[in-house]
C-alpha cells in the first residue's frame, strides 16, 4: 500500500485495464509564441525534451499513434492506450480542427481515451461544451500547465497568463464533470521553499483530479539557461536528496484524494545545460517511497482541505 494516491493504480481502477499514454505532436503552437499574448515562449521551454521519436508533426495523428502502439506493444502486447496531446497548446486552434484531431485519435484501434495538455488561457466555452459531451463517451483528462501559482513567477518565466486565469479554467472545466490535471514545476527562480510548499495548499483548494510535479531542469538554448549562467543567485537547483524531501513535504500538504502522477521529469542528457541526477524515474520513485517510510509520511497529513 502506497503512502500516496498513485496514478498507475488509479488509472487501472478507472478503466479496468492497464493503459499507456502515447504522446502526440499535433502541430499546434502557443499564444506566447505566435504573438497573441507574447513571443519567444516560456523561458524554460524546449519541447524536444518531451517528445519521443514517433511523435513528429510531419506524421498524421493516426500514424503517430500506430507507431507508438508498436513501440509499447513489444513489451505489453495486450496494452490499451490513451492519446496524449502533449506538445505545445493542444486547445489553441479552431474548434473544428481540434474536434477533427481528437476524433481521429479516438478512432484508432486500442485508444480508450485522451489526455489534452493545454494552458489555462486557452479554453473557450465552445470547446468546453464539446469536451463535456466527449467526456460522456470516452475517458478524458484536461491537463493544465500551471507551473506556478505566483504571478511574479509567471511573469518572470514569460508564461503569458495569470493565476486568476488558472483558477477560472480549472473551476469551469471541473464544473463540466471533466477530470482536471495540473502540472507544476518546483524550484522556479525566485521562489523559496516556503512558497513552493504553499503551492500545495493553493492547488489542493482547487477541484483537480491529477497532479504532476517536475523539478526545474535547465535546457540548452533556453532563455532560462542563459539567465542562470549570467547570474545564478536567484536559482536553487536541488540535489536529488533535497528534492526527495521537498516532494515529500509537498505531498504531505496535498489533498489526499489528488492522484499523483509524476514527481520528476527526465529530459535527454544531451539537452541538459546542467547535468541531471543520473536517476531513472522508477529509481527516483523508489527513493521517495523508501524515504516516506522512514519519515512515516503520507499524503494529506498536513492538509485540512476537503472538496
Amino acid at each position: 500500500m502506497h503512502r500516496y494516491l498513485e496514478y498507475g493504480s488509479w488509472i487501472r481502477e478507472q478503466l479496468g485495464m492497464k493503459v499507456q499514454k502515447i504522446s502526440l505532436n499535433a502541430g499546434f503552437t502557443c499564444p506566447n509564441r505566435d504573438g497573441r499574448v507574447g513571443t519567444g515562449g516560456c523561458t524554460y521551454c524546449n519541447n524536444q525534451t518531451f517528445n519521443p521519436e514517433y511523435c513528429c508533426t510531419s506524421k498524421p495523428i493516426t500514424q503517430q499513434l500506430e507507431e507508438g502502439k508498436v513501440f509499447f506493444s513489444r513489451k505489453y502486447p495486450e496494452m490499451k492506450y490513451l492519446a496524449y496531446f502533449q506538445a505545445y497548446t493542444n486547445t489553441y486552434d479552431s474548434i473544428d480542427n481540434l474536434k477533427d484531431k481528437y476524433e481521429e485519435a479516438l478512432s484508432v484501434e486500442g485508444i480508450v481515451g485522451i489526455v489534452i495538455g493545454t494552458r489555462p488561457d486557452c479554453m473557450p466555452e465552445e470547446l468546453l461544451d464539446y469536451l463535456s459531451e466527449l467526456n460522456k463517451r470516452t475517458f478524458l483528462i484536461v491537463e493544465y500547465g500551471v507551473e506556478s501559482v505566483y504571478d511574479a513567477t509567471l511573469k518572470r518565466i514569460n508564461r503569458g497568463h495569470f493565476h486568476s486565469q488558472t483558477v477560472d479554467a480549472i473551476k469551469k472545466t471541473a464544473e463540466r464533470g471533466i477530470r482536471v490535471g495540473v502540472h507544476l514545476i518546483l524550484g522556479l527562480p525566485g521562489e523559496t521553499k516556503e512558497q513552493i510548499l504553499e503551492e500545495a495548499k493553493v492547488i489542493s483548494s482547487l477541484p483537480i483530479t491529477t497532479l504532476k510535479l517536475h523539478q526545474l531542469q535547465l535546457i540548452k538554448g533556453t532563455k532560462m539557461a542563459e539567465e542562470y549562467f549570467a547570474d545564478s543567485s536567484d536559482f536553487h537547483l536541488f540535489t536529488a536528496d533535497e528534492y526527495i524531501d521537498l516532494v515529500i513535504d509537498f505531498v504531505e500538504r496535498t489533498r489526499k484524494d489528488v492522484v499523483l502522477e509524476r514527481f520528476v521529469s527526465q529530459s535527454p542528457a544531451s539537452l541538459l545545460a546542467i547535468p541531471g541526477w543520473g536517476l531513472k524515474n522508477y529509481e527516483f520513485v523508489d527513493k521517495v517511497r523508501k524515504r516516506m517510510d522512514e519519515r512515516n509520511a503520507y499524503q494529506g497529513r498536513l492538509c485540512e482541505i476537503n472538496l
